[in-house]
C-alpha cells in the first residue's frame, strides 16, 4: 500500500478543513512547496493534492501553488478540485501532474471521465466523496441520490487508474476511517482504492491492512502535520 500524505490548498495555504468545511480550515504552512519537499524528504513516493478554492469555484485557483509543488519535487503527485474539462486535464498533464482527479464532473458528465481514461492511460482517477455513503460534489458542498458503489461499477470498464474514495464526516476529525465503507467499495470494484478521511495513527494504517482488502493505498493529512503520525512510520507498516 502506498502512503499519499495530502496537501490541501486554500489561498495559496496548506489547510485541513474539519470534515469538508471551508470555515473550519486550520493552516499548517504558508509555503505549500517547502512542505511537499519535506514529505519527499521523509520517504514519501506520492504527494496528494487538493485545491479547495478551485473545487467550489469549478476552475483550478491554486494553481501557482500546485506549480510551486511540481517543480519542487520529483515524486509523482496527483491532483483533485475544479477540474471538470477535458482542456484542464491536459493542461494540469503538461505541467507535469502524474494524476488528475475527477470528482464532480464523475457524476455530472460521466462520459468526460471515459474519454479522458482513454486519452491518458493511467493518468485520470475519480473521486469519490461521500457522507453516510451517498456520493457529495462540488467542494462537499452538494449531496446526490447516488451511492458510493453505484459510482464505482459506472466505471468499471473505463481504464480508470484508480478511485479515491472519502468518507467526508471524517476527514480532518481525527477519528479513524471508515474501515468497513472502504474495504467494501474494495472488493466491489477492479478498479484500485485509495482510503481518505480520518487516518491518524499507525492503528488505522493496520486496520485497513488487516481488511484484507486489495486497497492500493491511503491518504493521510491533519495527523501528519499534528505529528499523530509519524510518516516514517507510517511507511515502513505499509511496506511489511
Amino acid at each position: 500500500m502506498i502512503l499519499y500524505p495530502a496537501i490541501d490548498l486554500k489561498d495559496g495555504q496548506c489547510v485541513r478543513l474539519y470534515k469538508g468545511e471551508m470555515e473550519k480550515a486550520t493552516v499548517f504552512s504558508d509555503d505549500p512547496a517547502a512542505q511537499a519537499l519535506a514529505f519527499q524528504t521523509q520517504g514519501a513516493e506520492w504527494i496528494h493534492l487538493v485545491d479547495l478554492n478551485g473545487a467550489f469555484a469549478g476552475k483550478p485557483v491554486n494553481a501557482a501553488a500546485v506549480e510551486g509543488i511540481l517543480q519542487a519535487v520529483s515524486v509523482p503527485c496527483q491532483l483533485g478540485g475544479g477540474i471538470r474539462d477535458m482542456a484542464t486535464i491536459e493542461a494540469w498533464l503538461v505541467k507535469g501532474l502524474a494524476r488528475v482527479i475527477l470528482g464532480t464532473v464523475a457524476v455530472e458528465n460521466p462520459d468526460l471521465v471515459r474519454q479522458a481514461a482513454r486519452a491518458f492511460p493511467g493518468q485520470v482517477a475519480v473521486g469519490i466523496d461521500a457522507r453516510k455513503g451517498q456520493v457529495a460534489t462540488k467542494g462537499w458542498a452538494e449531496e446526490t441520490d447516488m451511492k458510493v458503489t453505484e459510482l464505482a461499477l459506472a466505471f468499471e470498464d473505463a481504464g480508470v487508474a484508480a478511485i479515491i474514495y472519502t468518507d467526508i464526516d471524517r476527514d480532518g476529525a481525527m477519528q479513524g476511517p471508515n474501515v468497513a465503507a472502504t474495504a467494501e467499495l474494495a472488493w466491489a470494484t477492479s478498479i484500485p482504492v485509495i482510503a481518505s478521511g480520518g487516518v491518524s495513527s499507525l492503528a488505522d494504517l493496520t486496520a485497513l491492512k488487516e481488511t484484507g482488502a486489495p486497497l492500493n493505498g491511503v491518504i493521510s493529512g491533519r495527523a501528519l502535520y499534528d505529528g499523530k503520525l509519524d510518516l516514517g512510520e507510517a511507511l515502513r507498516l505499509l511496506k511489511a
